[in-house]
């Protein structure tokens, strides 16, 4: 029999997908005329949206290559946020990430003691992580952060930047490219123009921890065994490997970075004005099932990070002007907003719809997860409030 042989695709593939992206860019922006579209403003803002969701999937990477499943996700990153608000409030920006990945590694520690330690289900604990963590941060919030000034029970201070990167020569020049209007070539240099113009270190560091996420997980002898204790542990336990600490080791780190996806939330600015976490969270809402898609897609090769980069220019540009318009300051100091509605309105009918799948996707996983833990008891009650949803009158 013939050997099976298997085609890879070449290994800067990644490189010609995203030339081809930008030209259909362009290609847009010359038809329907939004010359935002490819702006280096709107790529600022992409950068600044698509960090958190590529941070909580690299913690989602680490936790499922290790066989433990984190639904818990979103509450470490609401853990995070708190971390950054206290602690970069009283000690400085730098020690607010360090808050945001400690106030993460805790959630991560209470998910992995219960998953790996007492053999509690993963979606139950994951799901727990996140109600508690709400909670708590409120409470927290409530003791620490009111009567401080822009402090309250879901708000935290205002918090000094972390620094961001410019380099003002090239930055110039590339900003004249960008205004001469050359089709595609403006396009490239306004996003070379974004990765030289405030450029945040917390986007720099985000984008090393996804280098080093590749790079422990595929390329060190502690990687493969990580992700062996995922894909079949009793092999792993055969041949000396430590599974449990393995196993906690993931989730710790999985937990740190959601911590720190929370921190960026609650530290990075936009425009001239700090957003809290408060403030972005509310925007950032309705898009969790971005995070959860990218969490599921256990990658961090080229496709993966272009999901982020799409679900970060979806949320850069699908905000209403009433609700949190993106405003990212030019180099000339003059607000750029996204006026890119004549575009996003059909696309939104269609993330509708899609929301509907998922919360029904998600409806029914829960039904079975209750079903198999709790019986028919909670699950008749389940049954009678999908009732009162169809039939609110009583119909």
């Amino acid at each position: 029999m013939s050997a099976v042989t298997t085609r890879r695709l070449p290994r800067l593939w990644w490189l010609g997908a995203a030339v081809l992206v930008l030209l259909a860019i362009s290609v847009l922006r010359v038809v329907t005329g939004a010359e935002d579209l490819a702006s280096s403003g709107t790529v600022r803002a992409t950068l600044i949206a698509l960090v958190p969701i590529m941070l909580a999937g690299l913690g989602g990477l680490w936790s499922e290559r290790a066989g433990v499943v984190n639904i818990g996700l979103e509450g470490m990153m609401v853990l995070g946020t708190y971390g950054a608000g206290y602690f970069g409030y009283h000690y400085g920006a730098w020690a607010g990430v360090a808050g945001a990945l400690l106030m993460g590694a805790i959630g991560g520690l209470i998910h992995a003691t219960a998953t790996v330690v007492f053999g509690v289900d993963h979606i139950i604990s994951g799901v727990a992580i996140n109600i508690i963590a709400v909670g708590a941060v409120q409470y927290l919030a409530a003791l620490t952060f009111v009567g401080l000034p822009g402090g309250g029970q879901t708000q935290s201070p205002k918090l000094d930047n972390v620094g961001s990167i410019t380099i003002g020569p090239l930055s110039d020049a590339l900003g004249e490219v960008e205004e001469q209007d050359i089709f595609f070539v403006s396009e490239l240099a306004a996003v070379a123009r974004a990765l030289v113009t405030n450029l945040s270190l917390l986007v720099v560091l985000a984008f090393v921890l996804l280098v080093l996420t590749y790079w422990v997980l595929w390329r060190t002898s502690f990687g493969l065994r990580l992700r062996s204790t995922g894909e079949s542990p009793s092999a792993a336990e055969s041949l000396g490997v430590a599974v449990l600490r393995y196993k906690f080791v993931a989730v710790l780190i999985s937990g740190a970075l959601a911590g720190l996806a929370g921190g960026f939330l609650a530290s990075i600015q936009v425009s001239k004005t700090t957003m809290g976490h408060h403030h972005f969270a509310t925007h950032f809402q309705p898009r969790r099932h971005l995070v959860a898609a990218q969490r599921q897609g256990h990658r961090t090769d080229g496709t993966g990070i272009g999901g982020n980069v799409l679900a970060g220019l979806a949320i850069a540009t699908g905000g209403r002007p009433h609700q949190l318009p993106v405003q990212v300051q030019q180099g000339n100091g003059q607000p750029v907003q996204l006026g890119l509605g004549h575009i996003i309105h059909g696309v939104r009918h269609i993330q509708s719809l899609t929301h509907s799948l998922v919360e029904g996707t998600q409806l029914v996983i829960i039904k079975g997860v209750v079903q198999a833990e709790h019986g028919h008891f909670v699950l008749h009650l389940i049954e009678r409030f999908q009732r009162h949803i169809a039939y609110p009158l009583g119909g």
